[in-house]
This record gives C-alpha cells, sequence and structure tokens, in this order.
C-alpha cells in the first residue's frame, strides 16, 4: 500500500503551527508543516515557513539536510561562513551539521518552503540540536555569477521561458545552472541539487504548458508539489484532485501518479525528491509496461 496526501491551500492557512519543541530560542516564527513524518512520510519533512520583520530562529545544527526557497519577503541567514540577505526567488541549501540561524528583515513577514531530508523524527528530538550563537554579520545579497557562491541560487519566472535562454537574455547567470529540461509540453528548472552540494534531497521548478502532460509512472523515492501558480488536475493511486496555487501534495515512494494541464495560463510548482533519483530508472512509467505486457501476449 502506498501513500499520498493532499493538502489545501485553505487548510495550510488556517492551520495551526506546530508547536515549538525545539531545543534553540525563538520569536517572530511558526512553520506548518505540509507533509512529515506523521503522514507515513520517511525521507520528507515539508513545511512553510514564516518570520516576523523582527523575529529570530536560534543558532542550530541539523542531522538532516535542509533546502529553501523565499516565497515572499526578505530574511536574513546567518552562517559560518557568513550572514546572507534572502530575497523573493531566492533558494539555498544548509547540508547537514552546519551551524545556522534567522533573523528577520524589511517592512513585512519573510515566507519561505522548506525541505528537509530525511524526515526529522519526533523520537530523537526531531533530529535538531542548539549551538552557541552565530556573530550577526552585515548580510550581503547572494551573487550568483560569482564563482564563489556554491550553496545558493536565485529563480524568477522567466527563467522558465526556453525562448530566454541565450546569454544576453537569461535572466540570472550564464551558467549550466540555467540549463533548463523541456519535454512533453513541460519545463523543468534545476534549483537544488547534487551540483549544488545536496546528497539527500533535489528542489525544482515546474511549468506546464497548456498541452502539458504527464502520464501515470511512480518512483523509487517520494515527491512533494507546492503550487504556486495556475492549476493542474492530478491523480495519485487512482484518486483525482484539481490543485491549485497554494495547494501541495505529497506522493510516497510507488505511489503512481500523474498531471495534466487544467485551465488556460500556465501552471507552475515547486518540487521536490527525496532520497535523490538514482542513476537510471527513476521513472517507471505505466504505458511502457503496457506495451511491454501487449508485446508478450502478441508473441504466445
Amino acid at each position: 500500500m502506498t501513500r499520498h496526501v493532499v493538502r489545501r491551500a485553505a487548510d495550510l492557512a488556517s492551520a495551526a503551527p506546530a508547536p515549538h519543541q525545539l531545543p534553540y530560542s525563538c520569536a517572530g516564527f511558526t512553520r506548518r508543516s505540509v507533509v512529515g513524518e506523521e503522514d507515513g512520510s520517511v525521507h520528507t519533512g515539508f513545511g512553510l515557513c514564516e518570520l516576523a520583520p523582527d523575529g529570530t530562529v536560534g543558532a542550530h545544527v541539523h542531522a538532516y539536510e535542509e533546502s529553501f526557497h523565499l516565497l515572499s519577503g526578505t530574511v536574513v541567514l546567518d552562517t559560518p561562513e557568513g550572514s546572507y540577505l534572502l530575497e523573493e526567488g531566492d533558494y539555498g541549501l544548509l547540508p547537514t551539521g552546519v551551524p545556522h540561524a534567522w533573523r528577520g528583515a524589511g517592512d513585512s513577514a519573510a515566507r519561505w518552503a522548506d525541505m528537509l531530508a530525511p524526515v526529522p523524527r519526533a523520537r530523537y528530538g526531531h533530529d535538531t540540536l542548539a549551538v552557541p550563537e552565530l556573530p550577526a554579520g552585515t548580510p550581503s545579497r547572494i551573487d550568483v555569477r560569482d564563482p564563489r557562491t556554491r550553496s545558493f541560487g536565485h529563480f524568477e519566472a522567466a527563467q522558465m521561458d526556453p525562448g530566454k535562454q541565450s546569454q544576453d537574455l537569461l535572466a540570472v547567470s550564464a551558467s549550466m545552472r540555467t540549463a533548463l529540461l523541456v519535454y512533453s509540453g513541460i519545463t523543468v528548472k534545476p534549483m537544488v541539487d547534487a551540483d549544488l552540494g545536496a546528497v539527500a534531497s533535489t528542489m525544482f521548478m515546474v511549468q506546464y504548458a497548456p498541452d502539458g502532460v504527464a502520464g501515470a509512472h511512480d518512483h523509487p523515492f517520494e515527491e512533494t508539489y507546492l503550487i504556486v501558480e495556475g492549476t493542474v488536475d492530478a491523480t495519485f493511486d487512482g484518486e483525482r484532485y484539481r490543485l491549485a496555487a497554494g495547494d501541495a501534495a505529497w506522493a510516497g515512494a510507488g505511489c503512481v501518479h500523474g498531471f495534466s494541464h487544467a485551465g488556460t495560463g500556465p501552471v507552475r510548482w515547486l518540487e521536490t525528491q527525496a532520497p535523490q533519483p538514482p542513476a537510471r530508472h527513476s521513472y517507471r512509467f505505466a504505458r511502457d509496461w503496457d506495451h511491454l505486457r501487449g508485446v508478450l501476449e502478441d508473441r504466445r
């Protein structure tokens, strides 16, 4: 039996934040869990975080890697390598065991999605320990064109346009980090992956054109989807859902799922995978194995 989870935007917005049971101090911070250990997840802890302009999250380390993507606002991230001012569209990776802390910035709350892999375990204190406070340095903006930037990146919706991938039109950088995968009306923009140093998970943006379709398939890993624009029809183990902006879903390993565009404009979502896909056979499409079944029956 496989598992899947669908969370509606209204339910996520009204859900009480998870109680703060972690060992570090914080103020003005909330995190709403989208999927976690309580849902049967083994590899995925996905949540929506919010930090007030004057809020703080004390220094701590995790026994898992943490990826994040800023949905709105600005926030300061303190690490041993320095302090960074993150803005809407920025994303990054905090490897396992790296101390970090968060500080509010700007005039409004910052909101970001986080991906924790493998899933934090309640019976081990959520795999988190407090550490001595980090120096609150003067934060600097992320410069993704600087080769010294190893753990961060920036996403803009224009990057999903295959027609704007020339050297002079690229929105942010002319490096391979802007490369797109385009197939069957689907565009994929890598964000956090092995190239950025991740070892336990990936994070990327997906966009469907009006004719975009992904047939029924499953994976040997877990996937999470946070819809950020448009509407998509999704099927998880035979159950159909229409997902709109703000909705989220999770498919456990082996859950057969598929997507098709619904509506007129583009549909775009933030997607994560954990653990990282294997080098081969990361997608098992039902139609390919149905084809083989037919071939074998024809030879009898």
